[in-house]
C-alpha cells in the first residue's frame, strides 16, 4: 500500500477503505508518512469530504493510535460532556459536581485555552493550589472520595490527532466536518466514558457560525459515538454572545461560583440543560421535567456546591481562595457613543481582546494572567443610552488595554428596534440523529 495512491484516490473523490485509513494514521503516528503527504490528504478530505463510514474508521484509527482509559474502577456510570468551544463557556465547574451529586461518576478531561476560546483547566487553576495533573492512583482516590475529577487531558490519548491538528491549523484545512468530528470524538471515546453529551456551539464566538453547520457537525459526532456503542447525544447552543458577562480566568471562575451559590443566569440554564440530558441518558429520569426539577433541587440544597468544594480539596485546592477571585486593579471603562437596542455582539472579538490583555493565549506556550479580563455590561436586546458603559477592561498593563480597545472597536451593534428573540438552546440531537428544536 502506498500513501500516494491513497491521496490520489481521495483527490478523485473516492471513499477510502478501513485499511487505507489505518495505513495513513499509522504512518502519521510513526512518521513514515511525510508531513507534506499528510497535508495533501487533509486538503483532499477538506475539499471532497468523507462519508459516515470513512469518518468512523478515521476516528477509530485515531483512537487506536494511543491509550484508551479504563474507567471500570469508578464503579458506576461514567459520563462526560464536551463543548466545541466559546467565550465565557464556564459550565464544567457546575456540571461536573452536579452530575456527581446525582450519583454519577465523572472523569472530566479538559483542555487549555487558545486564541479567543477559554480553557477549563486555566480557569480551574485560578483556585489556589488546584492540581490538574494527577497520577492514576490520585485519580482513583479522588473519584472514590467525591465521584469526580477535573483533570488535564492525557497526552497519550489519540496522539495522531495532535499531529493532524497541528497541520490542519497551518494548511487551511480546519473547517472540515469529518476532520473536526474525528478529532473531537477520538479523544472523547478514548477517555472511556459510558455517556457523552456534546455541546455544539454556533455564532460569532464559535467555530461553526450558523446553527445549520452546528447541527451537521453534531449529527456526525453523535453518529460516531453511537456506532462506537456509547450513549451519545448533542445540544446545539448559541455563542452569538459570550455565555456570561465575565470573560477571563478569575472573572469566569467567580461567575461559576456565583451560580453554585444561587445566582441564575444563562450559565445556570445551560448547565441545567446539559445535566438533565445526561440524567436521562443515564436512566435516572424519564423526561426533562423531572430531570430539570432534580437539578434545581440539587443546586438549591447546596449539594452541588459541597461536591465542588470536595473536588477542589481532593485535587489540592484551597476552597477559601474562591473568595479571592478578583480581576486586576487597573481597569478602563468603554462607553457607548450612541443609544439603542443591542442587536449584535461579536463574541470572537471579545475573546480575542481578553487574550490581548493577557487573559488568554495567542501562542500555545503563552503564560496566562488570571487577573486579566473583561466584564461586559450589555446583553443582546438590552437598551443602552449614549454614555453608558458597555464593557470594563481589566489589566495591569496600560499598553495591553489600548491594544484590546482597538480590537473591541464596533464589537456591538445598536438598532432602534429589538433583535428577534435570542435563543440560548437551539436544538437537541438524540442518539439516533433525530433533532428536536427548542
Amino acid at each position: 500500500m502506498k500513501i500516494t495512491d491513497i491521496i490520489e484516490k481521495k483527490k478523485n473523490n473516492k471513499a477510502l477503505s478501513q485499511s487505507e485509513i489505518e495505513f495513513f494514521i499509522n504512518g502519521v503516528t510513526d512518521n513514515s508518512v511525510a508531513d507534506y503527504q499528510t497535508a495533501a490528504l487533509l486538503m483532499a478530505i477538506c475539499i471532497n469530504g468523507m462519508n459516515a463510514e470513512e469518518t468512523f474508521f478515521l476516528t477509530k484509527a485515531m483512537i487506536d493510535s494511543g491509550d484508551v482509559i479504563d474507567t471500570s474502577f469508578a464503579g458506576g456510570i461514567v459520563c462526560d460532556k464536551h463543548s466545541t468551544g466559546g467565550v465565557s463557556d464556564t459550565v464544567t465547574p457546575i456540571v461536573v459536581p452536579a452530575l456527581a451529586a446525582a450519583g454519577l461518576k465523572v472523569i472530566k478531561m479538559s483542555g487549555r485555552g487558545l486564541s479567543h476560546t477559554g480553557g477549563t483547566i486555566d480557569k480551574m487553576e485560578s483556585i489556589s493550589g488546584f492540581k490538574a495533573q494527577l497520577t492514576e492512583a490520585e485519580i482513583k482516590e479522588a473519584v472514590s472520595k467525591s465521584g469526580a475529577v477535573i483533570i488535564e487531558q492525557s497526552k497519550s490519548l489519540a496522539p495522531a490527532d495532535k499531529i493532524l491538528y497541528g497541520l490542519r491549523d497551518v494548511t487551511a484545512t480546519v473547517d472540515s466536518i469529518p476532520l473536526i468530528a474525528s478529532s473531537i470524538m477520538s479523544k472523547k471515546l478514548a477517555s472511556g466514558s459510558d455517556i457523552i453529551l456534546l455541546d455544539v456551539k454556533y455564532g460569532s464566538g464559535a467555530f461553526m457560525k450558523t446553527a445549520k453547520q452546528a447541527l451537521e457537525l453534531a449529527k456526525c459526532m453523535v453518529g460516531i459515538g453511537t456506532s462506537y456503542g456509547k450513549k451519545c447525544a448533542a445540544l446545539i447552543t448559541s455563542m452569538q454572545q459570550p455565555l456570561t458577562e465575565s470573560i477571563g480566568c478569575n472573572l469566569e471562575m467567580q461567575s461559576a461560583v456565583n451560580v453554585l451559590r444561587g445566582e441564575k443566569n444563562d450559565l445556570y440554564t445551560l448547565s441545567k440543560e446539559i445535566c438533565a440530558r445526561i440524567f436521562i441518558l443515564a436512566g435516572l429520569f424519564l423526561n426533562t421535567k423531572t430531570a430539570f426539577a432534580a437539578f434545581d433541587n440539587l443546586m438549591q440544597s447546596g449539594a452541588v456546591l459541597q461536591k465542588f468544594n470536595q473536588i477542589i480539596q481532593n485535587q489540592g485546592g484551597d476552597t477559601s481562595s474562591l473568595n479571592r477571585l478578583k480581576p486586576a486593579f487597573n481597569h478602563k471603562e468603554i462607553k457607548s457613543d450612541s443609544g439603542g437596542y443591542v442587536v449584535q455582539i461579536n463574541a470572537e472579538a471579545v475573546g480575542k481582546a481578553v487574550a490581548t490583555l493577557g487573559g488568554g493565549r495567542i501562542k500555545k506556550h503563552d503564560v496566562i494572567d488570571k487577573s486579566a479580563g473583561i466584564k461586559l455590561k450589555i446583553r443582546i436586546n438590552d437598551y443602552i443610552n449614549t454614555g453608558d458603559t458597555v464593557a470594563t477592561l481589566y489589566c495591569d498593563d496600560g499598553a495591553k488595554i489600548a491594544d484590546a480597545e482597538s480590537i473591541l472597536k464596533d464589537f456591538y451593534k445598536l438598532s432602534p428596534q429589538r433583535a428577534k428573540e435570542h435563543k440560548l438552546i437551539y436544538a437537541y440531537v438524540d442518539g439516533l440523529g433525530a433533532t428536536v428544536k427548542k
